[in-house]
């Protein structure tokens, strides 16, 4: 009998005939299939393996079609197989990098709404109080970074700590003007050229993330 999925084919030889002899010999042991839910029995008679093709079948969620005295078990299409086929899978940001590189724009957006609402509404604030949110960022972003594996993911890292950077300087330019007991206009940001990159990149970054692909536009640069 042959196997035919996608291309490939494979063997598996039933015994047709067994003997009574041959059964009194019989050993059972069980066939875990990799990446699926269920087992197949196996029988071993004088030294070869044997499985239920129906019941193989349904373990690895393939179907059965019969021409003949051929039987054709095709199986869906495996995940680990058709990513290394296509050439478009790793284009893209990896998944991994994808939910650090969230995690890490989410800090930097916190950082900045706490520094935009202190100067907006005239509340105190330190560069000490600052650093408090300045060192999640911090640590996402390097996570971020170790979790780079696709080219899309290593051309967006060096973005990404633009951003960092950004949001540090402003960071410790409005810290160091309070320091100074400067006067800070409640609407200073909107006038900041510093301010406006900042959130045109992250505007960027956030677009990226959306559509799972790399696209360098420059705003972050």
């Amino acid at each position: 009998m042959r196997v035919k999925t996608r291309g490939v084919w494979l063997i598996i030889t039933l015994a047709m005939n067994v003997s009574a002899k041959a059964m009194s010999q019989e050993q059972l042991q069980t066939l875990m299939v990799s990446g699926h839910v269920g087992s197949v029995r196996v029988t071993q008679v004088n030294g070869r393996s044997y499985v239920e093709v129906e019941a193989l079948a349904r373990v690895v969620n393939g179907t059965l079609s019969f021409s003949g005295n051929q039987i054709t078990l095709t199986l869906p299409a495996a995940s680990g197989n058709a990513a290394a086929a296509s050439p478009e899978t790793n284009t893209g940001f990896s998944k991994g990098f994808l939910r650090a590189a969230i995690e890490a724009m989410s800090t930097m957006r916190e950082w900045h709404s706490v520094l935009a609402s202190a100067i907006e509404n005239q509340y105190p604030f330190t560069l000490d109080g600052l650093a408090s949110y300045e060192a999640p960022a911090r640590k996402n972003l390097r996570l971020a970074q170790l979790a780079a594996t696709t080219e899309a993911d290593q051309n967006a890292q060096p973005l990404m700590a633009s951003a960092y950077q950004k949001m540090k300087q402003l960071s410790d330019k409005y810290a160091a003007e309070r320091a100074k007991a400067n006067g800070i206009a409640p609407d200073a940001l909107k006038n900041d050229s510093l301010d406006q990159s900042l959130i045109a990149c992250g505007k960027s970054l956030a677009a990226m993330a959306a559509s799972g692909q790399f696209v360098d536009d420059g705003a972050c640069h």
